[in-house]
């Protein structure tokens, strides 16, 4: 199974196979390889897997993953909640 984050990117450098962006996933902010996605500009969402950008998305979308994954996290928490109140 794989998984992709999106991210905003917030500045690029390089060309071609050696470009890079500082991604932003919420709270944390990683450079990730864009050679996948040379469209990818300053400000665009991009699905990330194992530090590279695969594909270009857009705001709306981006927002809906965030928050299927802010609801994982509260089931997560309400699940451990339950286990220690056994």
């Amino acid at each position: 199974m794989c998984l992709a984050i999106p991210g905003k990117i917030l500045s690029t450098e390089g060309d071609d196979i050696m470009r890079v962006g500082r991604v932003d996933f919420g709270r944390v902010v990683k450079q990730i390889n864009l050679a996948y996605t040379p469209e990818a500009a300053i400000g665009d969402y991009v699905l990330v897997h194992v530090g590279f950008a695969i594909t270009v998305i857009d705001e709306a979308e981006a927002e809906k993953v965030f928050a299927h994954l802010e609801r994982i996290g509260e089931i997560e928490a309400e699940l451990a909640a339950a286990d220690a109140a056994q």
